[in-house]
């Protein structure tokens, strides 16, 4: 069972109910686009229900004369939930308060979690089953789980990203604006002083790569004249900044604080082409 509002697509083309189709489940939607009851859930659920599915929609919005159901209230109706939270958050995040994590949705009752090991989690690609001890090996039991699974080196990059240094996602998610702005001023003082038009403004970073859709995050940028785009990102390394009322802008919260000498010195060279 799931809500027409949680029914989505991701990138290529790949939809939830045709992957679910595929898989010869019968689906049974609930509820409206806009939005779903308990009691639409309740209405439906019957003998034959296996499992009620909730999706996270990680790429996308809806706002406005909305309704959905929490995990809580769907673990009453008597059958597993499984939550595809889709970002692979595994805990609370304090500057993402509206995005699912996998320890709070097994906390508030979920038989599963499903999610990504890339995007929020800022790992290898790869997908990654959480929550009751015998559903996790029944389906590890199932001919797919060989046919599907991660080969060493994506097991070594995921633990690697759970125990070793932080991950550039969260290293990023983390950084203080005030220390971007420090950090944006030393860059421009020295861009300035090789004659560029060179300035710091404030800027608004997008959470993106699938996970927090809407969020934005303060942040500070380097802001250039628009005609170093095409060079920069022609140069080695290539630089990508974005383009706003004929600025091109070099937002540092995705830049780690050790790459800010070489961000100089490549626009610099960009500068002299």
């Amino acid at each position: 069972m799931v809500s027409r509002g949680e029914l989505i697509e991701i990138g290529d083309r790949f939809r939830l109910p045709d992957l679910l189709a595929c898989t010869g489940a019968a689906l049974r939607e609930v509820g409206t686009t806009n939005r779903t009851t308990a009691a639409d859930y309740a209405e439906a659920t019957g003998p034959r229900t296996a499992f009620i599915l909730k999706v996270h929609p990680s790429n996308f919005r809806i706002e406005g004369f909305t309704a959905s159901v929490g995990v809580p209230a769907l673990s009453e109706l008597g059958v597993p939930v499984v939550f595809d939270i889709g970002s692979g958050l595994l805990a609370p995040h304090p500057l993402l308060p509206d995005e699912p994590s996998a320890a709070s949705a097994l906390r508030d009752g979920a038989a599963l979690v499903t999610a990504s090991g890339d995007k929020l989690l800022g790992g290898p690609q790869a997908g990654l089953l959480l929550g009751r001890a015998d559903l996790v090996r029944r389906l590890s039991r199932h001919p797919l789980a060989r046919a599907l699974r991660v080969d060493k080196l994506t097991l070594a990059a995921l633990e690697a990203t759970l125990t070793g240094p932080v991950p550039p996602v969260a290293a990023a998610l983390a950084a203080d604006p005030a220390s971007l702005f420090d950090r944006a001023e030393r860059a421009v003082v020295r861009l300035a002083a090789a004659g560029l038009d060179a300035r710091v403004v404030p800027a608004s970073a997008a959470v993106g790569g699938g996970g927090a859709p809407g969020v934005e995050l303060p942040s500070a940028a380097i802001s250039l004249p628009e005609a170093l785009a095409p060079p920069l990102r022609g140069g080695t390394p290539p630089v990508v900044g974005r383009v706003e009322a004929g600025r091109l802008l070099l937002d540092l919260r995705s830049v780690p604080p050790e790459a800010d000498e070489p961000l100089v010195a490549t626009v610099l060279a960009a500068a002299c082409r």
